[in-house]
């Protein structure tokens, strides 16, 4: 049972939100976000409140119930408030550059890794490091991931690409006789 979704989630002013086959839509000051849900989950929205709940009890539906709660909750305060991760890049050489709608990596490769910025997602590249920002928190996350993924730090000088908040455990390295 999840209490998460058990309690009617309220949409902030300035917001609409409608369910309609199968299609959750949320309109913002921000934009606007769609998403594909499971019609096996009843979405009811009405009164400024959006109520969740299983259309039926099984296994799959009860597990998938609590994840549909948080995901509208994220698409509510997406259109109202921006989402952003930071990322740090670290070493000599190591920097990052945002050239039209690629962002292009220099992090110690033979070669320049490009990746392609998802519509929908803004990336501002500094001295020290990258930081991603939209209104879906899950294309901000996942693209940040997948920048992060291209050159993970190491744990012995701390080299390669982290999340401003992440700490880096590091090892001691030889030791010299």
């Amino acid at each position: 049972m999840s209490r998460i979704a058990k309690k009617p989630i309220v949409i902030p002013a300035k917001t609409t939100a409608s369910y309609a086959a199968g299609i959750f839509s949320v309109k913002g000051p921000l934009g606007e976000i769609k998403k594909t849900l499971s019609q096996d989950i009843s979405i009811i929205v009405a009164d400024n409140t959006i109520t969740i709940s299983p259309a039926r009890e099984d296994i799959a539906n009860m597990a998938m119930w609590g994840s549909y709660a948080s995901h509208i909750k994220n698409m509510l305060a997406g259109v109202n408030k921006v989402y952003e991760k930071k990322l740090i890049i670290e070493g000599i050489g190591f920097k990052a550059d945002v050239k039209g709608k690629d962002l292009v990596l220099a992090v110690g490769f033979s070669h320049l890794v490009t990746l392609a910025i998802p519509e929908g997602i803004k990336v501002v590249s500094d001295k020290s490091g990258i930081t991603v920002s939209g209104i879906d928190a899950e294309k901000v996350g996942q693209f940040a991931a997948q920048i992060r993924a291209v050159k993970k730090p190491e744990p012995y000088k701390g080299k390669g690409i982290r999340y401003s908040d992440e700490i880096i455990r590091r090892k001691q390295g030889k030791k010299a006789v």
